[in-house]
């Protein structure tokens, strides 16, 4: 019995195609197998004739057990039975043997089919046993155009060997791939930058217990209060900045998601400094919008704007990039509709933000278009409960669906 599957550890015989004292050749099908993942052929590889089968019908055979003995007619089996713990059955399996044995040649058949075959086969399919599948695919051959000589018309290894394309067929027929170039990699040597993100975001996601909370936001509001503001408004607002606002707000209302995990105490953080992520070619680095709950949105925007620039340029200070007490990780602009951030240490809590998308809404008695915006929180166990930090999102929420509350 060949291991047929990776997590295969026996096979069950559906029918078996030939009997003891029957004669095989190369590419007849055996026997049916069926497999933990699917039902197999288990074609033959070599001339002879069946001597014993060892493995009825509808019961199951362990991976390397005897599944039938191959050789030539009235060669004895019985010693390789018994090297191999085996016995005879008593139903008469076997084909006699001569009173003087000759040295036998037997196979065990142990090959392993190319492709898993169907339990079962119609008219209208094309029967072929799975060698001679793979050998028409690398050769561009229709099975359609090729007569079998196998068990019911079965097109088997010998008949795709032996086949000779017509004109019309060469025509019509796949043409056999041919990879250009060769296997290869690169291997491309750690940035400074990258060796600091993966350190601090696997301490980060295999130290703090991670759970998330998402929560829809309508747009339509923020949208324009957006336009109002930005007509009038020394340097242009984005949506970012209302919600770096609108987060400073929140955790002014919650304190306790303003905090970091100290071990053996819980820093709950007077001041406010929201981290707005920023992607760099290197990787994700993170400038500091310090005290955020008390700038207004076009400082916040003026801010933002210069910091991203001297990210982008490497030349922020870390005093520009540290002492965040809450991150925002925004790829809407991205046109990701919602995922999961991992935490930025020290923080307890980060913010992913969706794009904004326009949905489909029940409105009175009809149907209206509305803009809707995903977060999701990503919180720290161990020092932010799922209340709290619900009740956050909440108060976020309502900031942004009524921003000029925001400006009280």
């Amino acid at each position: 019995m060949p291991r047929l599957s990776d997590t295969m550890a026996e096979g069950v015989i559906v029918a078996w195609n030939k009997k003891v004292g029957d004669s095989i050749k190369p590419g007849d099908v055996l026997a049916e197998v069926e497999t933990d993942k699917a039902t197999m052929d288990l074609e033959s590889y070599n001339d002879g004739v069946i001597l014993y089968i060892g493995v009825e019908a509808g019961k199951a055979a362990k991976v390397d057990g005897i599944l039938a003995i191959v050789g030539k007619a009235g060669e004895a089996f019985e010693s390789l039975l018994d090297a191999e713990g085996n016995t005879p059955a008593a139903e008469p399996k076997a084909a006699p043997a001569e009173s003087v044995p000759t040295p036998i040649n037997t196979t065990v058949q142990a090959s392993t089919p190319v492709t898993a075959a169907p339990a079962a086969t119609t008219d209208d399919r094309v029967k072929a046993s799975p060698l001679a599948k793979k050998i028409a695919a690398d050769k561009g051959i229709d099975l359609r155009q090729v007569s079998g000589s196998g068990d019911g018309g079965r097109i088997i290894k010998k008949d795709i060997d032996q086949y000779t394309p017509s004109a019309a067929d060469t025509t019509t027929s796949v043409p056999v791939f041919l990879p250009v170039g060769q296997e290869g990699h690169t291997d491309i040597p750690l940035t400074q930058m990258r060796k600091t993100i993966a350190r601090r975001l696997s301490e980060s996601m295999f130290g703090a217990p991670h759970f998330y909370l998402k929560m829809e936001i309508n747009m339509d509001n923020a949208i324009a209060a957006r336009a109002a503001i930005n007509a009038v408004s020394p340097v242009k607002v984005s949506f970012n900045d209302m919600l770096i606002k609108a987060c400073a707000h929140s955790l002014r209302k919650h304190p306790d998601v303003n905090s970091s995990w100290m071990n053996d105490f819980i820093r709950q953080n007077h001041h406010i400094h929201i981290g707005s992520a920023v992607a760099m070619p290197d990787g994700l680095i993170v400038p500091v919008i310090r005290f955020a709950d008390q700038k207004s949105l076009a400082q916040i925007a003026s801010e933002a704007k210069s910091l991203y620039t001297k990210a982008k340029d490497k030349k922020l200070q870390p005093a520009e990039f540290s002492g965040n007490t809450f991150t925002i990780s925004n790829l809407g602009m991205m046109d990701i509709e919602d995922f999961t951030a991992i935490i930025n240490p020290p923080d307890s809590c980060i913010l992913a933000v969706g794009r904004i998308k326009e949905v489909v809404v029940k409105k009175g008695d009809s149907f209206g278009v509305t803009q809707v915006m995903k977060v999701t929180l990503s919180c720290d166990h161990r020092s932010v409960d799922g209340a709290v930090g619900a009740a956050f999102l909440q108060t976020l929420k309502g900031f942004m669906e009524n921003p000029v509350t925001m400006l009280v």
